[in-house]
Parts: C-alpha cells; sequence; structure tokens
C-alpha cells in the first residue's frame, strides 16, 4: 500500500462523520457539513488521482471543487426563499 493509498483511507472516516452530520441537525449546520463533505471528497479524488495513478480523477476533483460554490449559494437561496 502506498503513502497515497494510505492518506486516501484515512480520510474516509472525516468524510462519513460530515455525510451523517449532513443528515441531522439543523439547517445552518447541515449545509456547513455539505460543505466539509465536498471539501474532503475533493481531497480524497486528488489522492486518489496519484493513488492509483489515474489522471482522470483530478478532472473530477477540480469538477467538485469549482461547482461547490455555486451550488451551494443556490442552496442556500432556495432555503432562504421558501423554506
Amino acid at each position: 500500500m502506498t503513502v497515497w493509498m494510505l492518506a486516501t483511507v484515512a480520510l474516509v472516516p472525516p468524510f462519513a462523520i460530515a455525510v451523517l452530520s449532513a443528515c441531522h441537525g439543523s439547517v445552518a449546520a447541515r449545509l456547513v457539513a455539505v460543505q466539509l463533505a465536498t471539501a474532503v471528497a475533493t481531497l480524497i479524488l486528488a489522492l486518489m488521482t496519484f493513488a492509483f495513478d489515474q489522471s482522470g480523477f483530478i478532472d473530477l476533483a477540480f469538477a467538485l471543487a469549482l461547482l461547490t460554490l455555486p451550488g451551494t449559494l443556490l442552496m442556500t437561496l432556495f432555503l432562504e426563499r421558501w423554506l
């Protein structure tokens, strides 16, 4: 097992905790948990690029990083306007 794979495996529990906390709590806490989960998922995808020596994973990481902020802003606009 390489160092990259160990780092990827080490980030799975924080990702699971962020996903579980995104399912429970207040609206603001869930929104913060979704942001944390996407940040950790971006790191996992970037580490998987080096662990598996597949350059396609880095494209997914970049796309997730670029779409996280607009998606969160749209979600907060929806929550503010309709809930």
